[in-house]
């Protein structure tokens, strides 16, 4: 029984929308940054990389302080306004042959605590407190945490219609991606889509654990300030987009290794053959096909390794996934690497060419031997969250990659 809730959102106006939103700060190149904050005024890179304006580089308070005062600048000039009435807001992108369709809404702290709002990863303490800071200086959230819900046939019916509808927006961005958006402000439709949530029961994190845990303590910091509380103040709420599972797209993480820890090809092979069947494939591309097998690439040789399930029991959902396979058989016990996140010995890629890439790397001596997986699926995401277990780092990448500056939530 998660909660969603209508808010006012602040959104570019609409001649200046595909000139606004912008991809996550991460995403972007030295080199592609620079040339956006030199040639796009609109972006919203403007308002998060605020220092660019004096040509300095800015940190900490100074640049929430400075973030703060961009935010305002963009609503002064019109680039950014706000909606008069609360609304969901109804987004979905076209991407080659995929469709992601999904709502931009406000999802409830509370939910968040007690567990009807499921997570499968840890966060980081430091990491909380740095965004819980951020939230209380710029006052304004523009990065939605992406979750998913069972598919419901009267949630898609409401969309269904809602799209027959002009959308508010329509535009495409430079990576061929179409992004259209409706406003929900009917108070019949909002309370139809509440009700369907109602139903669902549980909705999962996808991509945002930070984004969700430092909402949270955001909230627990504000309610600790406020002596009176009724329940409806903004902080008890952070924006989410909303997908079904069957729009969620998982991609796996690869694994890449420096060095083989001290052994030879052959010793590391004799090693792994206690948990897998190993074929040698040869020269040709190779990629696994199923859950626990596992491609590896190896001094210019592709190897197929088969689970010996026999000698690996498996116990809860978490033994079951593969990245958790791989750490407990092959990176952890004979490659010595005990700290996924942080042993500067592993690397991890992705994308449907990166067996190629890592290939290529290992083939050039930056890495030793290099393992590929299939992707993990919703149903394991589900599963680990619902047993309260935690993925190892690296296990998904996710879509849909969702755009900073297209509804933003004040708090």
């Amino acid at each position: 029984m998660a909660a969603i809730k209508p808010f006012k959102a602040i959104r570019p106006v609409k001649d200046k929308v595909g000139f606004v939103v912008s991809r996550s700060y991460q995403d972007y190149s030295r080199r592609e940054l620079n040339a956006v904050l030199d040639y796009n005024p609109f972006s919203f890179l403007h308002i998060i990389n605020p220092g660019y304006k004096y040509a300095k580089n800015v940190t900490g308070n100074e640049r929430y302080k400075l973030v703060h005062n961009r935010y305002l600048e963009f609503l002064e000039d019109h680039v950014l306004l706000k909606d008069e009435k609360d609304s969901l807001y109804l987004y979905q992108m076209k991407k080659g042959k995929s469709t992601f369709t999904g709502l931009f809404c406000g999802t409830s702290v509370n939910d968040y605590q007690e567990n009807r709002i499921k997570k499968h990863e840890n966060t980081f303490q430091r990491r909380e407190e740095l965004f819980a800071n951020y939230l209380e200086q710029v006052n304004f959230n523009a990065e939605p945490v992406l979750m998913t819900y069972e598919d419901n046939d009267t949630i898609s019916e409401i969309f269904r219609k809602e799209m027959q509808l002009p959308s508010e927006y329509c535009f495409t961005t430079r990576d061929k991606i179409t992004h259209s958006l409706w406003v929900i402000s009917n108070n019949k439709t909002i309370s139809e889509l509440q009700n369907a949530f109602d139903e669902i029961g549980d909705i999962y994190i996808a991509d945002g654990h930070h984004r969700s845990a430092s909402s949270n303590l955001f909230a627990k910091n504000a309610r600790k300030k406020n002596g009176n509380q009724t329940g409806k103040e903004p902080y008890n709420y952070f924006m989410s987009y909303l997908i079904p599972e069957s729009e969620i797209r998982i991609y796996e993480f690869n694994r890449m290794i420096k060095d083989l820890n001290g052994l030879d090809k052959e010793e590391f092979l004799i090693q792994l053959d206690e948990f897998y069947r190993i074929e040698n494939q040869g020269s040709i591309l190779y990629k696994p096909s199923k859950k626990h097998h596992f491609g590896m690439y190896l001094e210019g040789e592709f190897y197929s390794l088969y689970l010996r399930k026999k000698v690996y029991p498996f116990t809860d959902s978490l033994s079951k996934l593969d990245t958790q396979i791989l750490f407990k058989t092959i990176l952890e016990p004979i490659l010595g690497i005990k700290d996924l996140r942080n042993d500067k010995r592993i690397q991890y890629g992705y994308g449907k060419h990166n067996v190629i890439q890592m290939k290529d790397d290992i083939d050039k001596g930056k890495y030793a031997v290099g393992f590929s997986l299939v992707p993990i699926t919703v149903s394991e995401i589900k599963a680990i969250a619902d047993d309260g277990l935690v993925m190892p780092p690296k296990s998904t990448y996710i879509e849909p990659k969702l755009r900073s500056g297209l509804a933003i939530y004040e708090l």
